[in-house]
């Protein structure tokens, strides 16, 4: 009988996947509180396969280039306003993992990334989750620039041309917030959202778990203006988006890991790719910010 190759057998599976995720990362002193969102990152950490690396696609790091960071030691960066010394305080000494932007180059190519090596680190977007999510900080983690220039399709392409990352055993995570509105916030709403921010996190979560490929299209919605008045913080979506899209329908699978509103005009939504959401049993809501704040000027 002649042998039947692994690759041409039944029962051959795919290869395994490193999860992906979505983190709604909202007021940077979440990187000081317990409540039900940290709660949740905590628990995505303790059940992700540990990664070689993780790759953050963050809101914060919003240029005119796409650019992935390329130093050994990136610094901390506390790229905010207006909070008390304990939050800057807060250092997330990670080790960077040079030859990844080296990968990344590659693998979207013909896209063109640009190595930076000395102007960029880890911002509060990346570092007020994964203190609660790998608190020790032995990972490598890169950061991939939002090139401010591009439409929201290119963002999802790119991320569905990262796909093969999730084989090298990177962990990709995306940070933003989907609805983020500066100006409409009020402190007072902790756990609340206005009509206009439920209904578009809502057309957003139906759109991520169900046809992500057309994530894009919600610049479309009637309260895209409201809910996105600048797209720095709804872009890091379009990457997870893109990446369910490049996975084959068994390995598609997106989940919520936590939903909610802060402030009235901001969600904060976190999403699961490839993995089963762990439970987790945090409470509380939204972190009070430091008096006499304005919510526009702190760059939450």
């Amino acid at each position: 009988m002649t042998a039947v190759p692994p690759s041409q057998g039944e029962n051959q599976t795919a290869p395994a996947l490193m999860p992906a995720a979505f983190f709604g990362h909202g007021n940077p002193m979440n990187a000081l509180s317990d409540n039900r969102y940290t709660a949740a990152w905590r628990a995505f950490g303790a059940s992700v396969p540990r990664p070689r690396a993780i790759l953050v696609i963050s809101a914060h790091w919003y240029i005119n280039a796409t650019a992935v960071t390329a130093m050994p030691r990136p610094r901390t960066i506390h790229d905010f306003f207006g909070f008390p010394q304990e939050l800057f305080d807060v250092q997330y000494p990670a080790r960077g993992l040079p030859e990844l932007a080296d990968e990344v180059s590659d693998i979207v190519h013909p896209t063109w990334v640009g190595a930076d090596i000395d102007s960029w680190g880890i911002d509060h977007g990346t570092w007020s989750v994964l203190v609660h999510a790998f608190p020790d900080a032995s990972i490598p983690v890169v950061q991939l620039s939002i090139n401010a220039d591009k439409p929201l399709d290119y963002h999802l392409e790119l991320g569905a041309k990262l796909a093969p990352l999730r084989e090298r055993d990177v962990l990709v995570i995306a940070s933003g917030n989907v609805v983020h509105n500066l100006r409409g916030m009020s402190w007072s709403l902790a756990d609340e959202g206005y009509g206009w921010a439920e209904r578009f996190d809502q057309a957003a979560q139906e759109l991520m778990l169900t046809s992500p490929t057309e994530f894009a299209t919600l610049d479309a919605h009637r309260d895209y203006r409201d809910a996105v008045p600048t797209p720095d913080h709804f872009i890091p979506a379009l990457y997870l988006a893109g990446l369910a899209g490049a996975a084959d329908a068994q390995q598609r699978e997106i989940d919520v890991l936590v939903d909610g509103y802060a402030y009235g005009s901001l969600s904060m939504t976190a999403y699961t790719l490839g993995m089963l959401c762990p439970e987790s049993t945090g409470t509380g809501s939204a972190p009070q910010p430091p008096a006499n704040v304005p919510p526009d000027g702190s760059n939450i």
